[in-house]
């Protein structure tokens, strides 16, 4: 039996919604957008929960809609 290391066990997912556009907003926003893997209005992803992606979330907070 292999062990998991603790962050990946208790890693929760989060789903994120692109609700407003990236055009016409700086190149930075746009390439947040798509590290995250969002393209297209109403999209959802389901990503990990860990600080690197909240981070990312918090920068496209007005563009994004969270669930946990």
């Amino acid at each position: 039996m292999t062990r998991t290391p603790e962050t990946e066990r208790t890693m929760a997912d989060i789903k994120v919604t692109l609700k407003r556009s990236g055009i016409g907003r700086d190149k930075y926003f746009t390439k947040v957008l798509q590290g995250l893997g969002l393209r297209r209005l109403n999209q959802t992803v389901t990503l990990k929960d860990t600080p690197e992606i909240r981070g990312m979330i918090v920068k496209v907070s007005h563009l994004v809609a969270v669930e946990d």
